[in-house]
């Protein structure tokens, strides 16, 4: 038993019980294992969460960095709507992601913040709109992932809500408040 195993299991528990009965006590049966063994990997619940909610979101760090020629408004739908993908591949995956350091993912961020400066968005804008599309979207997919496919039963006048397109016309505000900003 090494760390990605226990990591890979740990999502795998989460995908079947979510995040509220992910323990490490159940984890620990799952591996077969004594629940003190696995302190050998992770000191702490704590760090267990932090590395699953790594791991959760390979898909989305392995996505292409932007490249100089790339615009700036298309690499920002699309790094954004690749975020919510990832988060939506695991259940709750929105609760495991938030409140996670980014630390292993530090370079890639300073990349990504590097090319919306030099694409002409202020520094600060940039900084701004990378934590406000992050936090739109965790909180989207938390919205999402709250009440998969249930109908809730809202009075006639009240419109359902299609997730998909309300995450895209949310996404389309920030991107259209973001733009008067960019110079050139």
């Amino acid at each position: 038993m090494n760390r990605e195993v226990v990591v890979a299991e740990a999502l795998d528990l989460l995908d079947e019980v979510g995040l509220d009965a992910v323990s490490t006590r159940r984890l620990a049966q799952r591996l077969g294992v004594e629940q003190p063994s696995l302190y050998w990997h992770f000191r702490t619940k704590k760090d267990l969460l932090a590395a699953m909610a790594q791991a959760a979101m390979a898909p989305h760090a392995a996505e292409p960095l932007p490249t100089a020629g790339d615009d700036w408004r298309d690499w920002f739908l699309a790094n954004t709507r690749g975020f919510r993908r990832t988060l939506l591949l695991r259940r709750d995956g929105a609760r495991l992601h938030a409140g996670a350091p980014p630390t292993a993912d530090l370079d890639r961020i300073r990349h990504k913040m590097a090319f919306l400066v030099d694409s002409g968005v202020p520094e600060r804008e940039a900084q701004l709109a990378m934590l406000t599309a992050s936090r739109f979207t965790v909180g989207s997919v938390l919205e999402e992932q709250a009440s998969p496919g249930e109908s809730q039963d809202l009075p006639a006048d009240v419109p359902s809500i299609d997730h998909e397109s309300a995450f895209e016309a949310g996404l389309s505000l920030i991107v259209g408040g973001l733009a008067p900003r960019v110079a050139g």
